[in-house]
C-alpha cells in the first residue's frame, strides 16, 4: 500500500514538474512573440566620434547620420503632403476663412471707408453680410487648392527638397508660391465668381457701395470683387501654408517615422 502511495506521489511530482516546465516555456514563448510584434519607437540615427583636445583629454561627440538624397526627398514630401493637405482642408471648412483672423477677408482697402460709413448710419448688418459672403466664397475656392499643392509636391526635385529642408523657415512656402500661384489663381477665379453669386455677395456689395455712393461729396467706389476675393483667397492659402510649415519644422511629435526623424534631426543639427 505504501508502495502504491509512493508511486502515486512520484507520478504527481513528475506531472507537476512537467506542467511547471511547460508553463514556463509557454510564458517564455509568449514573451518572445510579444517582443517581436511590438512596434518600437523610431529613434534618430546617430554616430559618435572621439575628439582629442589640446590638453590631452578626449570628448565623445554624437552627430546625426546624414540622410541620403532619397531619404531627404521622401521625408520632405511625406511631411509637406500631410501638413499642407491639412491646412487646405481647414480653410475649406465653414468659417475656415471667416473664423481665422490671420486670413479673414475684410472690405477692400479702398472700400473700408464704405464699411465705416455704413456702420455709422446703422447699416452694420449690411456690412456684416458683405464680409461673410466674401469669406464664404474663399472657403469654396479653397477646396480646389489641395490637389494643386499635392501635384507640386510630387513634382519636387531632390534639389528642391534639400533647399527646403536646409533653407529658412519659409522655404517650403516660397517654393509653393513659385510653383502654384498661377494655378491657384486660375482655379480659384471661376469658383469665387460662382460662389459670390450663390451667397449673394454681388447683391450685398452692390447695396453697400450703392448706399455709399449716394452720399454727397464722396468719391464713388468701384472694385472688381471677384479679382479681389480671388487674390485674398490665394494669399490666405499661403499664410496657412506658412503656419503649417512652422509646425512641420518644430513639432517633434509629428516625426512619426524613422525617415522623418532622420531627415529633420539632421536639419536641426545643421541650424
Amino acid at each position: 500500500m505504501n508502495k502504491i502511495k509512493l508511486a502515486s506521489l512520484a507520478f504527481a511530482a513528475i506531472a507537476f514538474n512537467s506542467y511547471t516546465a511547460q508553463s514556463q516555456s509557454l510564458g517564455s514563448l509568449l514573451k518572445k512573440i510579444k517582443s517581436a510584434t511590438e512596434t518600437k519607437p523610431a529613434t534618430t540615427q546617430t554616430a559618435t566620434k572621439t575628439v582629442t583636445q589640446t590638453n590631452g583629454t578626449t570628448t565623445t561627440i554624437s552627430t546625426v547620420v546624414k540622410p541620403t538624397n532619397s531619404e531627404i526627398g521622401t521625408g520632405i514630401k511625406q511631411a509637406l503632403e500631410a501638413g499642407i493637405s491639412k491646412g487646405a482642408d481647414q480653410l475649406s471648412l465653414k468659417d475656415g476663412f471667416l473664423g481665422n483672423m490671420a486670413v479673414k477677408i475684410l472690405f477692400p482697402p479702398e472700400a473700408q471707408k464704405v464699411e465705416k460709413t455704413l456702420r455709422s448710419i446703422g447699416l452694420g448688418s449690411l456690412a456684416d453680410n458683405v464680409v461673410t459672403s466674401l469669406n464664404r466664397a474663399a472657403e469654396d475656392a479653397a477646396k480646389e487648392a489641395k490637389p494643386i499643392f499635392v501635384a507640386a509636391i510630387k513634382q519636387m526635385t531632390i534639389t528642391d527638397a534639400t533647399n527646403i529642408l536646409l533653407g529658412g523657415e519659409n522655404s517650403a512656402t516660397e517654393y509653393f508660391k513659385r510653383a502654384t500661384t498661377a494655378q491657384l489663381l486660375e482655379k480659384f477665379r471661376p469658383v469665387v465668381n460662382a460662389s459670390l453669386s450663390k451667397v449673394g455677395a454681388a447683391r450685398y456689395w452692390g447695396d453697400a457701395t450703392g448706399q455709399y455712393n449716394k452720399l454727397p461729396l464722396v468719391k464713388p467706389v468701384t472694385t472688381d470683387l471677384n479679382a479681389y476675393v480671388t487674390q485674398k483667397a490665394v494669399e490666405g492659402m499661403f499664410i496657412q501654408v506658412a503656419q503649417e510649415e512652422l509646425t512641420i519644422r518644430n513639432n517633434l511629435g509629428g516625426r512619426t517615422t524613422s525617415v522623418l526623424q532622420k531627415v529633420f534631426g539632421y536639419a536641426d543639427q545643421k541650424k
